[in-house]
C-alpha cells in the first residue's frame, strides 16, 4: 500500500485536513505500506512558501512521518508537459480563451444550468479550436466529446466505502452533460490544473491508494478518465467523511477558527485533534 497527503499551501491546515492526513498515514502504516508527501503548489496566485512551511510543521506535529521526499509539483512542469502533448496528439485537448462571467453568459444563452464538479458545465464556446490555435493566456481543457469516443466502453474504478464499496461505473455517455470540458492546463499562466497534475503525479509515484474526502467524489470519474487516455493505473479509492462545521458545511481555509496551528496555540495537544475528529 503506497498513500499519500496532497495539501496545496493556499493556507493553514484545518481540521479537516488533520483528518485526511492521519487517516491515509494510519492506512499506509496499519498495512506495513508507504506514506508520501506531495504539496500541490501550482496556483501561483495563492501559494505562499510560509504556507508550506506551516505545513510541514503541523504535520509534524500531529506525529505524522513520511517516506522519501516531499515532492512539489512546481518542479514538475515537465511531466505534465508531455502528458498535454500526449492528449493533444490525438486530438483530446483544445485551448480555450474564456473567463467565468463569458462562461456564465454563454451558458445562459444554451440553456445550461448543470453544475458538475469544477462547477457551471463549460457550454462549448471554443470546443471547435484546434491546439494549433494556442495563444499565450488560453487554458487548455479536455476535449470531453473526443475522448467519449476514444473510451468507448464504461469505467469502473475500485471504492472502499463510505459512499460506496466495490466498484464504481462511470458512464461516458453521461461525462458530456455532467462533467464538460474541465480545465488541464490554466489561462493566464499556463500551468497544468488539479485534474492533470493529480493523475500525473499519483501515478509517478505509484500511489495504490487515494484517501481523500467525500467532496472529491464526483471528481474521481474526471481522473479515471484521464488515466485511461494516458495509459495510466487506476489505483484504489476511499473517500473518507468531512469534518464539518457548527452549521454543517465542510471546513475551508477560511475558517482560521479552525486552523490546527490555533488550536496549538491555545494549548491543545496532537491527542486533542485526534479526540475532536473521532480519531
Amino acid at each position: 500500500m503506497i498513500t499519500r497527503f496532497a495539501p496545496s499551501p493556499t493556507g493553514p491546515l484545518h481540521l479537516g485536513h488533520a483528518f485526511s492526513a492521519l487517516t491515509a498515514h494510519n492506512a499506509a502504516r496499519t498495512a506495513g505500506g508507504q506514506f508520501l508527501l506531495r504539496i500541490e503548489d501550482l496556483d501561483e496566485t495563492r501559494c505562499r512558501p510560509e504556507y508550506e512551511e506551516a505545513i510541514l510543521d503541523d504535520l509534524r506535529w500531529l506525529g505524522l512521518t513520511w517516506d522519501g521526499p516531499v515532492w512539489r509539483q512546481s518542479d514538475r512542469g515537465a511531466q505534465y508537459a508531455a502528458a498535454l502533448a500526449s492528449l493533444a496528439e490525438r486530438e483530446l485537448v483544445f485551448p480555450c480563451s474564456c473567463n467565468r462571467s463569458q462562461i456564465c453568459v454563454a451558458a445562459d444563452l444554451h440553456g445550461i444550468t448543470a453544475m458538475g464538479p469544477d462547477g457551471l458545465v463549460y457550454p462549448g464556446t471554443c470546443r471547435a479550436r484546434p491546439m494549433s490555435d494556442w495563444k499565450p493566456g488560453d487554458a487548455v481543457r479536455l476535449h470531453m466529446r473526443n475522448a467519449i469516443q476514444a473510451i468507448e466502453t464504461e469505467i469502473h474504478f475500485p471504492e472502499i466505502g463510505p459512499l460506496n464499496t466495490g466498484h464504481v461505473t462511470v458512464r461516458p455517455a453521461t461525462l458530456s452533460n455532467t462533467v464538460g470540458e474541465v480545465v488541464l492546463a490554466r489561462r493566464l499562466t499556463g500551468t497544468a490544473a488539479y485534474h492533470l497534475g493529480c493523475v500525473v503525479d499519483d501515478a509517478a509515484q505509484g500511489i495504490t491508494h487515494v484517501i481523500r474526502g467525500q467532496d472529491l467524489f464526483e471528481a474521481t470519474q474526471i481522473h479515471v478518465v484521464l488515466q485511461r487516455l494516458l495509459g495510466l493505473p487506476t489505483p484504489f479509492y476511499h473517500h473518507h467523511r468531512l469534518i464539518l462545521d457548527e452549521t454543517g458545511k465542510r471546513l475551508a481555509k477560511r475558517h482560521d477558527s479552525k486552523a490546527i496551528a490555533r488550536y496549538r496555540a491555545d494549548g491543545a495537544s496532537p491527542e486533542d485533534v485526534r479526540h475532536m475528529i473521532g480519531l
